[in-house]
């Protein structure tokens, strides 16, 4: 494993050619405040992330990644367009599945905030990180997080289940047992069927949720124990959309093939991103289309998202990033632009380079 000097060298490299590029370095605080981490992604991220407390300034996080405190820089002080990069270490929890990576390492990054041509952007993003890792020889893969979103909202069915099924696109286990719910496949749980037979209707209120709250919340499963089952058809037609996995030259005219009209405006800017890729002298016969990419490791993005990894599957990405505007809408309070943006793990490629 490659030494801290090593990777902070390494980075040292990579931030010189993002600065070359257009960017303005950035300097997050190690210490993050956890309040606008748990907002994004609620309390599954205290498995993840070193969280303490300090008597001024409440509980705060080590830095688990570079995107949210540089959008919450951007959103509060940035001119537009804007192009940044850092180096630094971000920190995170491993569990077993994990035990053998480190909790601690180096980031160096590039982010733009631009709202002229989103697709372009993506494309710089990529081609600029990918031609710094050109000499490794690495697998790359894309994916578009905004394609599946769009599926989802194209189904026949109630808004609330759309809403529920959008919400759990990043867990793909409680994401298919819900589909299976919603058509019919399998049974809703047995304690859901007695609150709505009235089987409690006489027990006292409990726990901290008001009468009014509850009465709401079983009205929803009311209209969800009502609902016509989503179609056969259409959870097949999602099925295939997920398991979709080729050349991303081929990518469109697969996802047209898939009959669903609902990811056509998404299709149309997968095109205009390959195009821009191309233009940008990236292969595309050789950078693989995975529909699915991203989906358990990619939580705040919604729509291009890559990966960058060596052959040994056991090592993480040595870089990885996409689009996240909806996280600007959410940090903005009341602002949004466009953004994309990559990482390198500089530790990493000075051990693969001292393999070569």
């Amino acid at each position: 494993m490659a030494s801290k000097a090593a990777a902070r060298a390494t980075g040292e490299r990579y931030l010189a050619a993002f600065r070359a590029a257009g960017a303005v370095e950035i300097a997050p605080d190690l210490l993050q405040p956890a309040e606008a981490l748990l907002d994004l992604y609620g309390e599954d991220i205290r498995a993840r992330a070193y969280v303490t407390a300090d008597p001024l300034r409440g509980e705060i996080m080590l830095r688990p990644d570079f995107t949210v405190p540089v959008v919450q820089e951007h959103m509060a002080n940035g001119a537009e367009p804007a192009r940044y990069c850092y180096l630094g270490e971000v920190f995170r929890k491993q569990d077993h599945r994990g035990a053998s990576r480190v909790s601690e390492y180096n980031q160096v990054g590039y982010e733009v905030f631009d709202r002229a041509d989103p697709e372009a952007a993506d494309a710089e993003v990529f081609a600029l990180i990918a031609g710094a890792l050109a000499p490794l020889g690495l697998n790359a893969t894309i994916g578009d997080i905004g394609i599946l979103s769009a599926a989802v909202e194209g189904l026949d069915t109630i808004p609330e289940r759309k809403a529920a099924l959008a919400r759990h696109i990043w867990r793909p286990q409680r994401f298919h047992k819900l589909m299976a719910r919603y058509a019919g496949l399998v049974p809703a749980p047995e304690t859901r069927a007695a609150v709505l037979a009235g089987g409690r209707s006489d027990a006292p209120w409990i726990g901290m949720r008001a009468p009014a709250e509850m009465e709401e919340r079983i009205a929803r499963l009311t209209r969800d124990a009502e609902a016509a089952p989503i179609a056969t058809a259409d959870v097949a037609r999602l099925d295939a959309l997920f398991a979709l996995r080729c050349p991303a030259i081929e990518a469109p005219a697969r996802l047209r093939a898939l009959d669903l009209p609902a990811i056509e405006a998404a299709t149309e800017r997968l095109e205009r991103r390959l195009s821009a890729l191309d233009k940008r002298g990236v292969d595309l016969s050789a950078l693989t289309f995975d529909a699915s990419h991203g989906r358990t490791t990619m939580e705040y993005y919604d729509g291009f998202v890559f990966t960058l990894s060596a052959a040994d599957p056991a090592l993480p990405p040595v870089a990885s990033g996409g689009r996240y505007d909806a996280l600007t809408r959410v940090l903005g309070q009341g602002r949004e632009i466009p953004a994309v943006g990559g990482v390198i793990r500089p530790g990493l490629v000075a051990d693969l380079e001292g393999l070569a």
